[in-house]
C-alpha cells in the first residue's frame, strides 16, 4: 500500500512483553500497531520483550496493518540492541522515544543502516518533552527516513506540570508546534493517548478535537478505543459525497474552459480540489 494516503486513524500500543497481546493484534481492526519495548515493559523483561516482538514481526500475519517497533532510547542499556534487532526483522518503522534533537534521529539512522535495514523502513519520533517542542522543526527535517511524529502527551503534561483538561488548552501550543513542523516536512502526525478508559464521551471529544486540529489519527492504549477512532478520523459519507462532487465539477469546468466553479453556492479553487482528492484517496484506502 502507498504510504501517502495510508490510513492511520487508529494506532494501538501493544506491550512487547505480552505474547498474547502480540498474537491478538493480528485480529484487531487497527490501522497501525506499535509493538512497545519501552514504557510498557519492565527493565527485567526488556530482552524477553525484544525476542518476542522480533519473532512476531518475522512471523508476520498482521495483514495490511502497519507495524512499528517502539525501541528504548540509545542512552539506555537496551536501545542499541533494539535498533539492531529491528533492522534485521524489518518492521514498517521504528518509533524512537523522547526525541529531542535531529542528532538523535541521525544516530538511530546510522545504526539501522549499518545493520542492513531496508531503505523503506521509516523512522518515527515520539514528541514528548518540552525540549522536543522547541526543536520540532529540526527533528522533522532530520532524515529522509522520517515517516511521522507521535505526540506523547502524558509525559509532556508531566514535564510541563500542566493539567489534563477536556479541551487540552495547556497542551495547545505544543500540539500546534508539532503539527506545523510535521506538515512543513510533509510528515504524518498522530495525536496522543486518552488515558481514562471509562470516559467514552471524553474520548470521542478528544478524537474530534484531534481531527479538527489536523492530526492523521490517534494513538490508543486499549482495543476498546479502536472503533471510535476509526470512525472519527475517517471521512464521513457526506464529506466523501461532497468531495466527489467538487472533483467532478472542477473537472467539467476545466474541460469547458470555465474559470469559475461553484458548488453549493461556494466558490471552488484548486486548494479545495486537492483536499477533496485527499479525502477520496483516504476513503478508498480504508475501503480497500
Amino acid at each position: 500500500m502507498s504510504t501517502k494516503h495510508r490510513p492511520r486513524r487508529s494506532v494501538l500500543y501493544m506491550p512487547g512483553a505480552n505474547a498474547r497481546a502480540l498474537e491478538k493484534a493480528r485480529t484487531l481492526p487497527a490501522d497501525s500497531l506499535i509493538l512497545d519495548l519501552e514504557d510498557a515493559v519492565a527493565p527485567d523483561m526488556k530482552e524477553t520483550a525484544r525476542d518476542q516482538v522480533t519473532r512476531a514481526v518475522e512471523a508476520g500475519g498482521y495483514g495490511k496493518r502497519e507495524v512499528m517497533i517502539r525501541t528504548n532510547g540509545l542512552n539506555t542499556p537496551w536501545g542499541y540492541d533494539d535498533l539492531v534487532a529491528a533492522a534485521k526483522v524489518g518492521p514498517d518503522a521504528v518509533l524512537l522515544p523522547k526525541v529531542e534533537s535531529a542528532e538523535t534521529v541521525r544516530q538511530a539512522e546510522s545504526v539501522l543502516q549499518s545493520h542492513g535495514a531496508a531503505p523503506d523502513m521509516a523512522i518515527w519520533c515520539m514528541m514528548e518533552t518540552p525540549r522536543a517542542m522547541l526543536h520540532a522543526e529540526e527533528i522533522a527535517d532530520a532524515s529522509p527516513r522520517l515517516g511521522g511524529l507521535v505526540m506523547g502527551t502524558s509525559d509532556l503534561a508531566k514535564d510541563l506540570q500542566a493539567q489534563h483538561t477536556a479541551m487540552r488548552l495547556p497542551l495547545i501550543t505544543a500540539l500546534g508546534l508539532c503539527l506545523l513542523a510535521a506538515r512543513a516536512a510533509r510528515l504524518v502526525i498522530l495525536d496522543g493517548v486518552f488515558l481514562d478508559l471509562n470516559d467514552y464521551e471524553g474520548f470521542i471529544d478528544s478524537c474530534r478535537q484531534g481531527a479538527e486540529l489536523g492530526f492523521d489519527g490517534k494513538t490508543l492504549i486499549h482495543p476498546k478505543q479502536l472503533e471510535a477512532a476509526n470512525e472519527v478520523f475517517a471521512p464521513s459519507k457526506e464529506e466523501l459525497r461532497l468531495s466527489r462532487r467538487i472533483i467532478d465539477a472542477y473537472g467539467e469546468a476545466e474541460a469547458q474552459g470555465k474559470g469559475v466553479v461553484v458548488v453549493d453556492g461556494k466558490l471552488i479553487e484548486k486548494l479545495h480540489v486537492d483536499h477533496a482528492k485527499r479525502v477520496v484517496a483516504l476513503a478508498e484506502a480504508i475501503a480497500g
